[in-house]
């Protein structure tokens, strides 16, 4: 199993450590703001608004990871049974952590995708966003394919942003 136990201990960060966190995608603005160059190199951005019933916005890498189609609608719930087991409850307990203690987490977890293309790996790096008031009102992130037989780390795998 990917997660390592406990898990808020190793997966877990501090909100003023996002941009280390996400280093490699803020480091060509071109990759970063492009969402086919993010798809290509196995990237997604991702949002979900926790006051608008769970909503989750995708770029089209994260359509492609989970084997769904591009700009369809996806409900959260959806989103989740496609985790598989053994990462979708550690998945949920870093997402719980993260909203109540407004901090971000990595971790790699396995995807069964929708349309057929089997389990894949998949690196969670997720960032609580805050209102006014210090609220949690929202989580956003990347979501990165990971190689077959790729172990765990807690950062982008940087080979991704070779040039294709």
């Amino acid at each position: 199993m990917r997660p390592i136990e406990p898990l808020p201990l190793h997966h877990s960060w501090p909100l003023y450590d996002l941009r280390t966190h996400l280093a490699p995608v803020l480091l060509d603005p071109d990759i970063a703001r492009s969402d086919i160059a993010l798809a290509e190199r196995g990237l997604g951005l991702w949002h979900c608004d926790l006051t608008d019933d769970n909503r989750l916005s995708w770029t089209a890498g994260v359509y492609d990871i989970f084997g769904l189609e591009r700009d369809c609608p996806v409900a959260r719930p959806l989103s989740v049974s496609l985790y598989a087991p053994e990462s979708r409850e550690p998945m949920e307990r870093l997402r719980a952590y993260a909203i109540k203690h407004k901090r971000g987490f990595t971790l790699d977890v396995d995807i069964n995708q929708a349309d057929g293309g089997g389990r894949c790996a998949m690196r969670l790096i997720a960032a609580p966003i805050l209102n006014a008031d210090d609220d949690v009102i929202a989580l956003h992130g990347v979501k990165q394919l990971l190689p077959h037989g790729a172990t765990s780390s807690p950062r982008l795998d940087p080979t991704i942003f070779v040039m294709l």
